[in-house]
């Protein structure tokens, strides 16, 4: 997701997602931005492809639902597959990239990622949409971590490497924004697989920029981490098996097999991830990490900003093209308040942090996303006009308690371990994120219909499915309030915020 971009504090170190201390010099590095404008601008573009592939397809999704004759339980999966796969495997991309290099990885995924994104053209039901997506999840896994570590190999001055991150926040923040409109106008000529089929020539140029202007990975630079294959394999059925046994309780009864059947292999695999994890002498995750209530606080709170955003992307993109029957260009501007927002509230965001310390500022974050999905309960049927006002009020409270928990949780680590705590940052806002898909997926699907007709739909349905987003976005708020307050609550006092910028 865009926020992020701002994970990494300025002594963020070279091996992202290992424990490891320093990293080694750089072999080669450059006197300017503008000398490294080749691999800068491949890092950039790697990072873009990444960050408008969501937004691009999810302004598809009713499109794809009516095309593919899927309901909202599939649909959630379309984009639930995607981050499943991409947030259970960021720690153990991390630690094959420091063991066979982090250029390698990157090119790798780079190839995946273009190559199936071509495979686009041979998808004809909605199953085999969800399964390429898991794919591109694999392949952004690949990616992400890597994308910005390697920005920091091309400069040894610091100011550069913060200009450099400077420079991928705003193409990062550019492909949020311009995914939507892109994909809208996109619609309105061609068929949403060219969506995907865009991402192959854009991966070819990064794999080329990266390739000429990266410098190679050094054998003395890798290290011999044993990878936790088993720990991405046991988080990865964790997460999966929950969720499906939500949509599986609408589609076959919250009683029969195969979703008693689910749950219980979710909370099985649950159970043996920590087994494992606390035995595991090279963990994925080190469990003695949530020790420490800012660490165990921080996160939780950001499993909560994400589960907000990603409910109200998901609903909200069902709401304006079905029933209120706009385009998928129309759609996509609507969005546009979280985007302004996001980055026009990060003075808010950082005076409240200043004025009050990180536990009260979180606590006025949290209390933003609970009013502003309470809000949007009663104004998804009272105009675009109170939906956008909720938007902002969201927006808000997410900037300010993403930004802060970010820097709370690399704070909060061992100096050996702050990439850790990067990559723990990334995996709390990927589970939220499939967390909040699933439940407005769920919900709608048992309050309104588990199959979205095509056409105009009817004045009863209209009214059904407002009725259904205002009883889940009341329970969603309770749920956001709850989890973000209460890992606000494990914060401390502290005002800094040097590490967000």
């Amino acid at each position: 997701m865009f926020w992020n971009v701002v994970r990494y504090p300025n002594d963020v170190r070279l091996k992202v997602n290992t424990m490891t201390t320093t990293a080694p010099a750089p072999s080669h590095t450059y006197p300017s931005l503008r000398a490294a404008w080749i691999p800068l601008a491949a890092l950039c573009l790697a990072f873009f492809v990444e960050m408008v592939d969501n937004t691009l397809l999810s302004i598809a999704l009713p499109t794809i639902g009516r095309d593919l004759g899927s309901g909202t339980t599939a649909l959630q999966w379309v984009t639930g597959a995607y981050s499943l796969t991409f947030g259970g495997l960021l720690l153990t991309a991390g630690s094959i990239a420091d063991r066979f290099g982090r250029r390698r990885v990157l090119l790798v995924g780079l190839a995946i990622f273009g190559l199936l994104s071509l495979c686009i053209v041979v998808v004809s039901t909605a199953g085999e949409l969800i399964a390429l997506r898991a794919g591109l999840g694999i392949a952004a896994a690949a990616m992400a971590p890597i994308t910005n570590s390697l920005v920091f190999r091309l400069f040894e001055d610091k100011a550069l490497r913060m200009r450099a991150m400077t420079l991928m926040i705003v193409v990062g923040m550019s492909g949020f924004v311009l995914g939507p409109v892109l994909g809208g106008s996109v619609l309105t000529h061609v068929r949403w697989e060219w969506l995907l089929v865009v991402n192959a020539p854009i991966a070819l140029v990064a794999c080329i920029g990266v390739r000429l202007g990266v410098p190679a990975d050094r054998p003395e630079d890798l290290t011999d981490d044993v990878l936790d294959l088993p720990g991405a394999l046991l988080s990865i059925t964790t997460i999966g098996l929950a969720c499906y046994a939500m949509t599986s309780g609408v589609e076959h009864g919250w009683l029969a097999a195969v979703t008693v059947a689910s749950a219980v292999g979710a909370v099985v695999a649950a159970v043996a991830f920590v087994h494992h994890e606390r035995r595991s002498a090279s963990p994925m995750l080190d469990l003695g990490l949530f020790s420490s209530g800012i660490v165990r606080g921080a996160s939780i709170a950001q499993v909560g900003t994400a589960i907000a955003m990603a409910s109200v992307m998901f609903g909200l993109i069902l709401h304006f093209q079905y029933a209120d029957g706009w385009s998928p260009m129309r759609a996509g501007l609507a969005n546009l308040p979280i985007i302004v927002t996001m980055i026009l509230a990060t003075p808010l965001s950082e005076w409240l942090a200043r004025q009050f310390g990180h536990r009260v500022a979180c606590l006025v974050g949290a209390a933003c996303l609970a009013g502003s999905l309470a809000g949007l309960s009663w104004g998804v049927d009272h105009g675009y006009l109170a939906i956008a006002v909720c938007m902002i009020v969201m927006t808000v409270g997410l900037r300010t308690v993403m930004t802060i928990c970010a820097v709370a949780l690399v704070d909060a680590m061992p100096s050996n371990r702050t990439s850790i705590g990067a990559a723990l940052n990334d995996t709390a806002q990927e589970v939220g994120t499939s967390i909040g898909t699933a439940v407005v997926g769920t919900l709608i699907a048992a309050l309104v219909t588990t199959t979205l007709p095509t056409g105009t739909w009817s004045s009863d349905l209209v009214a059904s499915f407002f009725h259904g987003e205002r009883v889940t976005y009341a329970v969603l708020a309770v749920i956001v309030g709850l989890v973000a307050a209460g890992g606000a609550l494990t914060l401390t006092d502290s005002h800094n915020l040097e590490k967000a910028h």
